[in-house]
């Protein structure tokens, strides 16, 4: 019994020797003595020596490790607890890391949508949904909304009438959207200078001969009421003033020399100074006199609460549109979506444009000779014209003419039942000329085959009010297909994205088409799959700006916010 007792005192001895279990600074040691309920003894250490002087460390230390998964406890129980620390500092980073990738992933992921441009061309986030002939994806679409309209209870930061800098009158050139784009940015140069508008007056086009006035078109009240806020426009010129037959030609009360797309800086350093001192000045020319990039953001945004809001035509003519478009939507007896086509292929613009068409040579002696009269300068002796015609043309900066517009269509997937309004003055080459495309497309009318003439007799009063309704119909149509640049087409694009890119706006690749349309080897099923895969991303889809880009088209960095 007493060697007995002698075994197991030895055996105690060697299990609790110094060197393990009576040694504080080894994490089992703690841990053992932790767990049976005792205290384990202070020594101090030669490592770790200022750590040691806490009898609480090492029992906290070994509390934490047995709360540890058995992988991560057997790492940390190494002979020095520095090195154990730096382990789960390492560890904490890594989970700190993850983290914010995990963050910067998710935030990734639901950031608005958004195109970009790379070189030429145009590159879009992939889309789940199927694609559609008649919307844009709507997950494309949800993540922007329009952010530029007046403010409620906003506080006016206008001061007093007396206490304005002077006042600002300007003719607004051209056709409707001509004109519409100038009113625009005679109100931002107002703001700009801090002075009071004069109501525009629209100037007699040359080419249409036509009187209307602002108030033949727009609603004056609802413009002057929702700007009242931002800048001060009165409807006439003032009474003390008495030069009023010659206000645009006293070179003493005209700003002329403006150079195209100044900067806000320009008119405050070379036109605001005449306003204080004449008081009242006219702008003249006013066509594009303000840029884009070198405003401040918020004189763009009032050009886009110009243009989306404070703009509205008068209401008949929005509710003669409104019947248009529900005509063009009722055509077939049972609803049906609709196409707005705005066909750019007047006489006018085929002889500007210097392109060469198919036709007779008959036809193009006559275009020869019209060129000929009407831009004697461009068209010097015509043997420069051929190569000229090649070079546009494979830029892509000749009209479509009305055949190719019908075979894109086909190309994307419109079937021939589709309903198409088009919107366009005279086609150059009458009947023969749009017979392909009336071929192709039977269903396609315009204003006239809509509306009987007693309804339009009252709008042919102001040629602009024909422009007008035509300018909405398209607006409201599901599709809008452009076939040429212009104010037109631009303005419908940027007010269908403003309201929320859902609605397809298609802006036909016209250099890419003109080789396809070139190469007699390329067969219908190759054409079709360069179509759609060219015009995926060319149906109006968010697009962020750029240098130089106009906010007439694509008003999304400056008037639209994230939704």
């Amino acid at each position: 019994m007493a060697e007995l007792r002698h075994s197991a005192s030895m055996g105690a001895r060697a299990v609790s020797s110094p060197a393990h279990r009576d040694d504080p600074t080894h994490p089992f040691a703690a841990a053992l003595d932790a767990g049976d309920g005792g205290a384990a003894p202070v020594r101090s250490s030669s490592r770790g020596r200022d750590r040691d002087k806490d009898p609480h460390h090492h029992r906290a230390f070994a509390s934490a490790l047995l709360h540890l998964p058995p992988p991560l406890r057997s790492l940390l129980s190494l002979e020095d607890p520095r090195l154990a620390y730096w382990i789960l500092a390492f560890l904490a980073f890594l989970l700190f890391a993850g983290i914010l990738l995990l963050s910067s992933l998710w935030s990734r992921l639901n950031a608005p949508y958004l195109c970009y441009k790379d070189g030429i061309a145009l590159r879009c986030p992939r889309v789940k949904e199927p694609p559609s002939l008649w919307e844009n994806p709507y997950s494309s679409t949800t993540s922007w909304k329009p952010c530029a309209e007046r403010r409620e209870n906003g506080i006016s930061d206008l001061p007093p009438e007396n206490e304005t800098t002077g006042y600002i009158f300007i003719h607004a050139e051209g056709g409707l959207n001509q004109q519409r784009i100038a009113i625009c940015n005679a109100v931002a140069v107002a703001k700009i200078m801090n002075a009071t508008l004069i109501l525009p007056v629209l100037k007699q086009d040359q080419i249409w001969k036509d009187q209307t006035k602002f108030e033949d078109i727009f609603d004056v009240d609802h413009f002057i009421e929702y700007l009242k806020d931002d800048v001060r426009i009165v409807r006439e010129i003032p009474d003390w003033f008495t030069e009023k037959a010659e206000l645009f030609t006293s070179i003493r009360r005209t700003v002329k020399n403006i150079p195209k797309y100044a900067s806000a800086q320009f008119y405050i350093d070379n036109v605001l100074p005449r306003i204080k001192e004449k008081k009242i000045m006219a702008l003249k020319p006013f066509v594009d006199r303000l840029g884009y990039d070198n405003v401040p953001p918020e004189i763009n945004r009032l050009r886009c609460r110009v243009n989306y809001h404070a703009l509205k035509f008068l209401p008949e003519i929005e509710e003669m549109a409104d019947k248009l478009a529900a005509r063009m939507r009722n055509r077939t007896g049972s609803l049906n979506p609709y196409m707005a086509l705005h066909l750019r292929f007047e006489k006018g613009m085929v002889g500007l444009s210097f392109c060469d068409f198919v036709g007779t040579r008959e036809e193009k002696a006559m275009m020869a000779s019209y060129r000929q009269k009407e831009w004697p300068r461009r068209y010097k002796n015509g043997s420069h014209l051929w190569q000229l015609a090649l070079q546009k043309r494979k830029e892509g900066r000749c009209p479509l003419e009305p055949g190719e517009v019908a075979v894109i269509l086909r190309a994307m997937g419109y079937p021939k039942e589709t309903q198409i309004y088009v919107a366009s003055g005279q086609v150059y080459g009458g009947k023969n000329r749009m017979a392909p495309l009336r071929n192709m497309f039977p269903n396609l009318v315009t204003k006239e085959e809509l509306a009987n003439k007693e309804e339009l007799d009252h709008f042919r009063k102001h040629v602009t009010s024909l422009a007008a309704l035509d300018f909405l119909v398209c607006l409201k149509s599901d599709v809008f297909v452009m076939t040429h640049g212009g104010n037109f087409a631009k303005l419908i694009i940027g007010a269908r994205r403003y309201t929320g890119h859902r609605l397809k706006s298609i802006k036909p690749d016209k250099g890419l088409m003109s080789k396809s349309f070139g190469d007699p080897f390329m067969g219908w099923a190759a054409f079709v799959e360069d179509v759609v895969i060219s015009h995926q991303t060319r149906t109006g889809l968010p697009e962020e700006t750029f240098p130089n880009y106009d906010i007439w088209e694509n008003p999304l960095t400056p008037c639209m916010c994230k939704a």
